[in-house]
């Protein structure tokens, strides 16, 4: 496994990966690295002949009071999990790096950014597409890997590769949860013991959604409602929002006549954590 540092370098080791004819996967990550992780590097593995990690904690998707200066960090034990798993490539940038000082151009998917966490987190999603847009500049990837846990990531990613024709796959792979059903993130380390506990009323409230559409109920509004009541059985959790819409539009679902995305974000202490189903 070879660590590149420069955008000169890893573009360079991807072209000459292309030019041979050899099939390039991309897996983007902010590092502290865990399952849900490894478990799309194995995907790109498994369909690629290179895989590409970022790791990159990138400074555009944080608003100004959140947590990047705490952000976990794990450089060495992250890059000790992908030799491990075999990957070929880590792309480690700097900031400057990635952004040059007088660096003025942003990449924005109008209509979407602005919806479930960018309504909560303006800007988050602009800086998620611009890092993105550059990774994909910078490896020219075959295809790029990401977690259906950021489903509202997911959908404007593609709707950016669509509309900007970048020749670029993107595979969305399941959610890995802990065996309780908590969804696995980098910021679950900031939970203490009776927060941890109660942030599985996340899952919760969304096993209580589906659980009520099994039964035959069609009507948005009424999911809400139940999966909100879910919500409040943890009161010292405080939701953000939950949401039924459409996965690939993140328009709002009035009835759920067609596939429809389950999203729910709440702050669990000081810690803001997301989860979605699809039905």
């Amino acid at each position: 496994m070879t660590v590149h540092k420069t955008i000169d370098a890893m573009r360079a080791a991807s072209r000459a990966a292309k030019l041979t004819g050899l099939r390039v996967g991309l897996v983007p990550t902010m590092g502290a690295l865990h399952e849900g992780h490894l478990s799309l590097v194995r995907a790109a593995k498994a369909q690629c002949d290179v895989v590409v990690v970022s790791i990159f904690v990138n400074p555009l998707q944080f608003g100004p009071h959140e947590d990047l200066a705490t952000y976990p960090r794990t450089f060495e034990r992250d890059c000790d999990l992908l030799e491990r798993e075999g990957i070929d490539f880590v792309f480690a940038p700097a900031t400057q790096e990635m952004y040059p000082a007088d660096a003025v151009t942003y990449v924005t998917v109008e209509g979407l950014s602005d919806k479930l966490c960018g309504r909560s987190r303006p800007g988050h999603f602009r800086g998620v597409t611009t890092v993105v847009a550059k990774l994909f500049s910078i490896m020219e990837p075959d295809l790029a890997f990401f977690g259906q846990k950021d489903a509202a990531q997911a959908a404007i990613i593609r709707r950016m590769v669509r509309d900007l024709n970048i020749a670029v796959e993107i595979i969305v792979c399941p959610i890995v949860r802990e065996p309780d059903g908590l969804a696995m993130s980098s910021r679950n380390a900031y939970l203490d013991p009776q927060q941890r506990e109660a942030a599985l009323v996340l899952y919760r409230s969304l096993m209580a959604v589906k659980e009520v559409f099994d039964q035959g109920e069609r009507q948005a509004a009424r999911l809400i409602e139940v999966g909100r009541q879910a919500l409040a059985k943890a009161p010292t959790v405080r939701p953000d929002y939950l949401e039924i819409v459409d996965p690939d539009t993140l328009d709002p679902l009035p009835e759920l006549n067609r596939p429809a995305l389950v999203a729910v974000a709440a702050f669990v202490g000081g810690t803001r954590l997301i989860d979605n189903i699809l039905l």
